[in-house]
């Protein structure tokens, strides 16, 4: 069957994950997407370690399915988050933003379920060596910080180099047919992101879903690129803000002080908060 190597690791019913959006993927979005058979994932993000506690217990209330924790790996308190995540025995938790490998012995010792999203598929091959559960191969085509290879070349490589290990795809996918392109390439499953962005279980402004929903494929860009991680987002008065800024040579501090805290993501007015989104959102 069909992604059936995924679905019986993970203790789920269909081959999907939720994207880890930090900020909003919170324990409504998250237990929505396990209660109907998919893989929901908290986005802890830059957020407090009392968040990430309050909304596993929540997940919990929600939800006697599996979920997951995403891990990003720039955080200065993962050694915080580690320790709520194993004392709340989360069954799964998935990392990206950096190298997971010293988390690998906690979280094995845990019984905890690693998945792992990478942009490069010697990246990927490095993960499956280091005895990861799942690979993630994430192409440009995603929101929010993106690599350089798309989604398109990165599964078919990828596949060849994990043997064995489960393969995911993200970036781009958000319905039936970008779904089955990528399970005809090799992928044992897919994560979407954008896609969950305008449902009602998703706790964003409407106002955010509003401009995924009438976004074209003009609207969705890229800025930040001269920091090294470039970011995809919806055109608005922020991005405008951003390339004005950046044509002045800043640090690249500057610009993530300028456009990318979380206090931003949750501003009420989407005209100066960072619209995170991928490409496919030009066809949701």
């Amino acid at each position: 069957m069909l992604g059936s190597k995924l679905t019986k690791l993970l203790g789920i019913k269909y081959p999907i994950i939720q994207g880890a959006m930090a900020g909003i993927s919170d324990s409504i979005l998250v237990s929505a997407v396990s209660n109907a058979g998919g893989l929901g994932v908290i986005g802890s993000g830059f957020l407090p370690s009392k968040w990430l506690e309050q909304e596993i217990d929540k997940t919990k209330n929600l939800t006697n399915k599996p979920f997951a924790v995403n891990l990003m790996l720039q955080n200065s308190n993962i050694p915080e988050l580690v320790r709520i995540i194993i004392e709340k025995k989360v069954p799964i938790v998935s990392t990206g933003g950096g190298n997971p490998l010293p988390l690998f012995p906690h979280l094995k010792r845990a019984g905890i379920k690693i998945m792992t999203v990478v942009a490069l598929s010697r990246l990927a091959k490095k993960m499956k060596e280091s005895g990861v559960d799942v690979v993630v191969v994430e192409g440009m085509e995603s929101g929010g910080h993106i690599g350089k290879k798309t989604t398109l070349s990165l599964v078919p490589q990828a596949k060849k180099l994990l043997e064995n290990t489960p393969l995911v795809a993200a970036g781009g996918i958000y319905d039936g047919k970008t779904a089955a392109a990528m399970f005809i390439l090799g992928a044992d499953g897919v994560q979407m992101g954008t896609r969950f962005l305008a449902s009602k279980e998703c706790d964003i402004n409407e106002d955010y879903k509003t401009a995924v929903l009438n976004a074209t494929d003009e609207d969705i860009i890229t800025v930040a690129e001269f920091t090294g991680r470039p970011v995809r987002l919806i055109k608005n008065e922020l991005t405008e803000k951003v390339k004005k800024l950046e044509e002045k040579n800043p640090f690249p501090e500057e610009v993530r002080a300028n456009a990318y805290s979380s206090s931003k993501l949750l501003n009420t007015d989407i005209n100066q908060a960072p619209l995170l989104a991928g490409l496919c959102a030009g066809d949701i």
